[in-house]
């Protein structure tokens, strides 16, 4: 184990079967502290967040994964679509903060027409010409175009030429195929989901990418998981940030016990030993709650996500996170964990300094 970490310090690339001895056998505090050593390599002590406005516009999906607790049926109690005005009312009723991302993300609704998805991105952007969008899982740009005929790449461009900046990292879960099968076996296969961001980086989208951890998955899939990642990265270069999503355990069919703080951690750690090629790791407080978030910044993370407001995806399944914090709050949480907070836009630039 000694030479797998003497080759960390060096900053040298780690591989599956490494990584696995790591997060099998060493000690959370070593993972810790290699983790710590890495962030600080890129980012000193700053702590990124962003002023971002969520919207989770209909929670209706054809889909029925066994780890959600968001998705309803048409007709069911709780069940709702926002209309392209009620878009807009959301939108104006924040114009006065200096919101900089809209991080927009929904169920598969049957009812719901193509041209809605593209008269969203155009309305956030009319009511917010400045704001960067960020919308639409490759999960959605599938559903879209599986059932309209369209390919992927003429989906993604209509959703470009409406305004749309990025893509979020959302649907990944774990690419297993077996763990597929009885997590989300309606969903697009971990292929294809590689092969829509992949098609995004070509056309100068970049986008975020996720691992759902801590259900039925063993270190091993994490792992496999992430080298699918990392490859990817090697040739595009296009994901920002990797973002670990803890599994919320209520609420959901699949019934796994969830993950403790101690996993949490070493998952950061991990992550930011093997992803040595995706710039940015997130501690996604919404998800993991914020003190864990803290801890997870000394462990590896330097990105603290953002304000939020109105995130329903995790609540839903039970997070006891708040579901937005005031910037004073945010700040004050990243300096209390002992960090420099740095904001940035949807791309990673620094806009302003503590």
């Amino acid at each position: 184990m000694q030479k797998i970490i003497d080759r960390l310090a060096e900053g040298g690339r780690i591989s599956v079967d490494e990584a696995l001895v790591l997060a099998e056998s060493c000690d959370i505090h070593t993972l810790g502290e290699l983790g710590l050593a890495a962030r600080r390599r890129r980012f000193g002590d700053k702590a990124f967040w962003v002023y971002n406005q969520h919207l989770n516009f209909t929670n209706v999906c054809a889909n029925a994964c066994r780890f959600c607790a968001f998705s309803k049926r048409a007709g069911d109690d709780g069940a709702y679509t926002y209309s392209i005005d009620d878009i807009r009312a959301r939108i104006r009723e924040r114009a006065h903060e200096p919101i900089r991302e809209v991080h927009i993300v929904g169920g598969l609704n049957p009812d719901l027409p193509y041209s809605y998805y593209m008269d969203l991105i155009a309305a956030v952007r009319e009511e917010s010409p400045s704001v960067a969008i960020k919308a639409f899982t490759a999960v959605e740009v599938a559903y879209l175009a599986g059932h309209t005929g369209r390919s992927v790449r003429e989906v993604l461009a209509d959703m470009k030429a409406a305004g749309l900046d990025a893509l979020p990292g959302g649907g990944a879960e774990v690419f297993s195929p077996e763990l597929r099968k009885r997590l989300c076996p309606e969903k697009l296969s971990g292929e294809q989901w590689l092969e829509i961001h992949e098609t995004a980086h070509g056309m100068g989208l970049p986008t975020n990418c996720t691992l759902l951890f801590g259900h039925i998955e063993t270190w091993r899939d994490r792992l496999e998981h992430m080298d699918a990642l990392r490859s990817l990265q090697d040739r595009t270069g296009g994901f920002q940030v990797f973002i670990p999503l803890q599994y919320q355990p209520k609420n959901n069919p699949l019934e796994a016990e969830g993950t403790d703080g101690a996993d949490y951690l070493r998952m950061i750690a991990i992550s930011r030993l093997f992803m040595d090629n995706v710039a940015h790791l997130k501690a996604y407080w919404a998800f993991s709650g914020i003190k864990p978030a803290q801890m997870a910044l000394h462990a590896g993370a330097d990105d603290f996500d953002g304000t939020l407001v109105e995130e329903k995806v995790g609540h839903a399944a039970g997070a006891s996170s708040p579901k937005g914090m005031t910037v004073e709050r945010l700040k004050e949480t990243i300096r209390q964990a002992g960090f420099v907070p740095v904001e940035r836009d949807t791309f990673f630039r620094e806009t302003e300094g503590a």
